[in-house]
């Protein structure tokens, strides 16, 4: 027997299949064609019989007949099952199983009329009842699978038997005697079909009703068993748990007196399970500092037969005191009464001592927090001054006539002194927001020159990565509105910036629309992106500062993790939102929503930025081989323009895996190798180097912008000869060239 509750209920679904009307139809179509060759034994018989008076062409005649018909009948039954399973309709075929039942009938009646037409109807009635009488109870047997077939053939029958008889008195063949006799033997056929009839059908209900109801008590009692058996088993299971578990466990009758303890009630309180039970918990663990008010709380509920939770002060067999957290819970009998309790407790002295000590490092925190963001406010104004001086000799240089080559590299170091300043601008602004500061300023602007200005500065690191950015207007754009520009140009470089960042193929699309009404302008901005996606249960934390979804994403991807919590700040601080829907490995869809005013003036902005790029000298080593692992483009430019000049054949690898298998394949005489790489970084790298006995040992030198002590240790110990600090210094890079 079956103990699954899913197993019974396919055999109930299979039950109630078998029994619906298409599948008695199936059953029927199954079940006659079964007897056919049994059928043909009876026609033979028949056939005979007119052989045998003499008539062997009516024979042959009458068996063909009866065959023919047969074989229609069942030839049509045979394909029932095929087409119910290709769907078609129940009735259809259930009528069209009763035309072929009505011919199968009229077929049998060759061995009611060949008889009675060729021989004396005295003599050949006998023959006909009983062929009348056997075929009768032959159409009976599948009554319950199809009614109207059965109905059919029946009514065949007896139309051909009362006609027989119609004839055999109206030809004055027999004696009114045999007339009486004739007709009394027909009514006894009646009655005995009838009556087979009436036992098939109730028997077949009865195996029906019968078979049902034993399954579904057969359900029932695997059930019960198996309820039954899950019980027993958690009974034990618990006991086992309570004898063996690590927290204090006892059991009291309903007066608190106590019944039962575990092991670790011994080993927390030093009392054994013969001299705790039977005493009350108050009695041997109360102490001279057990708070009363407590004790009193655990007495009355146990009175009043209610669970309880809460901290009291114990005093151990050894005398020492021990807080300990206590779980009282009542166990109710079937009348409702309590019939004992359970009270589960655990040590928590070590919480208690720590109480004073936490909020005291929470006061701490939240005061070094308060320093943090003015220190951090105070170097983002200090580090501001050198940087913008920076970037104004770079502009200056950019425009002194120089060649297209020094201009490139003029154009990297104000590409890397803004990608700088943006960092440190992130840091102020976040300071600022965080200080609660507000550091919007509006302006009347062109919403879609702002936009298409933000793209511009983000399409051609898109099209390094040879994926697209597209802007969609869905709703026309008024021609100026009123709020901070600068700041919308910043969000849209943030958010649309960390799509571009996180999306391998595909591209990232922004839909934009505009709804005005009375009161000001409604801009949304849905920045949809086909990049790693989120998980689900790090979309609440996305905004969180210093957050990214993955610590594994700050290394592999770069980011203070400061841009998301600026923007969606920012949008605050314009009555809008940013809101964010995302499938892991699918992408994500982040949604900007902006309250805007309408315009004051009657002008438009649209401003413009510009590039980036950087230069070096060198040290001749014709033809030695040197790697340079750095995923970083600008800093692999760097180091090639350092090394140009040196005619060492270099070679470049954006990861720590390309890093060993060009060492493995080009045995260069130094790498220059970056600590921080995606996939695999420089130490990993440098430990699987010098693993590999079948490389020609290179020196390696680490690229690194970390300069503790810590962080050089790790360089030596991972098998790296030694450092160079970013930013990079061409004075110390041809040093280490000198020594290789």
């Amino acid at each position: 027997m079956p103990a699954d509750d899913l197993e019974f209920e396919q055999m109930l679904t299979e039950f109630e299949a078998r029994h619906s009307p298409e599948g008695l139809l199936e059953r029927y179509a199954r079940q006659r064609p079964a007897y056919f060759w049994f059928r043909q034994v009876f026609a033979l018989g028949g056939a005979a019989v007119l052989f045998l008076t003499g008539h062997p062409q009516a024979g042959l005649l009458a068996l063909g007949t009866l065959v023919f018909g047969d074989l229609v009948d069942c030839a049509f039954l045979s394909t029932v099952p095929r087409k119910l399973a290709k769907g078609v309709p129940h009735k259809q075929l259930y009528w069209l199983t009763t035309l072929t039942a009505l011919i199968q009938s009229l077929t049998s009646l060759a061995l009611i009329i060949l008889p009675t037409a060729l021989g004396s109807p005295s003599a050949t009635l006998a023959f006909t009842m009983a062929f009348i009488a056997g075929a009768g109870v032959n159409a009976s047997y599948l009554l319950s699978f199809h009614p109207a077939a059965t109905i059919v053939r029946l009514a065949t029958l007896f139309a051909s038997g009362i006609g027989i008889l119609a004839y055999v008195v109206w030809q004055r063949h027999i004696s009114h005697e045999a007339q009486l006799y004739s007709f009394f033997a027909f009514f006894m056929i009646l009655f005995l079909i009838y009556t087979f009839l009436q036992y098939s059908r109730r028997g077949f209900a009865h195996k029906t009703k019968s078979a049902r109801r034993l399954l579904e008590q057969s359900r029932k009692l695997a059930l019960a068993n198996k309820v039954l058996h899950e019980q027993e088993s958690e009974v034990r299971r618990l006991a086992l748990v309570a004898q063996h578990a690590n927290d204090s466990v006892f059991v009291s009758d309903s007066s608190g007196r106590i019944l039962w303890v575990n092991n670790a009630f011994t080993r927390l309180t030093g009392y054994s399970a013969r001299e705790a039970i039977g005493a009350f918990p108050a009695a041997l663990l109360n102490g001279p500092a057990t708070d009363a008010a407590t004790n009193n709380a655990i007495i009355s509920a146990i009175k009043a037969g209610k669970p309880l939770r809460t901290e009291i002060l114990n005093t151990c067999k050894d005398g020492s005191t021990i807080w300990v957290d206590t779980n009282q819970v009542p166990v109710l009998a079937a009348d409702g009464s309590v019939e004992m309790f359970i009270a589960i407790e655990r040590d928590v002295s070590a919480r208690k001592k720590h109480a004073k000590e936490l909020a005291a490092a929470k006061r701490s925190a939240e005061e070094g927090e308060r320093t943090k963001a003015q220190f951090l406010a105070t170097m983002s104004h200090e580090i501001r001054t050198p940087m913008n001086g920076i970037i104004g000799m770079a502009d200056l240089l950019r425009d002194a006539g120089l060649s297209k080559e020094q201009r490139s590299y003029v154009e990297t170091i104000r590409y890397s002194a803004e990608a700088l300043m943006r960092i440190i601008n992130d840091i102020l602004d976040f300071s600022k927001l965080d200080a609660g500061k507000s550091i919007i300023c509006p302006v009347d602007f062109d919403l879609l020159g702002c936009v298409e200005s933000a793209l511009s500065i983000l399409r051609p690191k898109a099209l390094e990565k040879e994926i697209f950015v597209d802007l969609n207007c869905h709703t026309p754009l008024p021609a100026l509105l009123h709020g901070d520009d600068g700041r919308i140009r910043q969000i849209i470089i943030n958010i649309v910036g960390n799509a571009i960042k996180f999306t391998r193929a595909g591209g990232v699309t922004i839909d934009l629309s505009c709804t005005t009404t009375a009161a000001g302008h409604t801009v949304t901005l849905a920045v949809t992106d086909t990049g790693i996606g989120i998980p689900a249960d790090r979309i609440d934390q996305i905004f969180d500062q210093f957050s990214q979804a993955d610590g594994e994403i700050t290394r592999q991807y770069g980011g203070t993790g400061l841009g998301l919590t600026i923007s969606r700040i920012l949008a605050h601080e314009m009555n809008g939102d940013i809101t964010i829907r995302s499938r892991l490995g699918e992408g994500s869809t982040f949604t900007i929503t902006l309250m805007l005013d309408h315009a004051l003036a009657d002008a438009a902005q649209s401003p413009s930025k510009s590039p980036k790029t950087d230069a070096v000298k060198a040290v001749k080593l014709p033809g030695v081989k040197a790697l340079v692992a750095e995923d970083n483009m600008t800093n692999q430019l760097l180091m090639k323009s350092y090394l140009k000049d040196t005619e060492m054949n270099v070679l470049f690898a954006g990861n720590g895996h390309e890093a060993v298998r060009l060492a493995r394949r080009h045995a260069p005489r130094v790498i220059f190798m970056d600590m921080s790489m995606p996939g695999m970084d420089g130490l990993s790298a440098t430990r699987k180097i010098r693993a590999d006995t079948s490389i020609t040992q290179p020196t390696i030198v680490a690229l690194t912008a970390n300069v503790y002590a810590s962080d050089k240790a790790a360089c030596l110990s991972a098998g790296m000869d030694g450092f160079l600090s970013k930013p990079l210094k061409r004075a110390e890079l041809m040093g280490w060239l000198n020594q290789i």
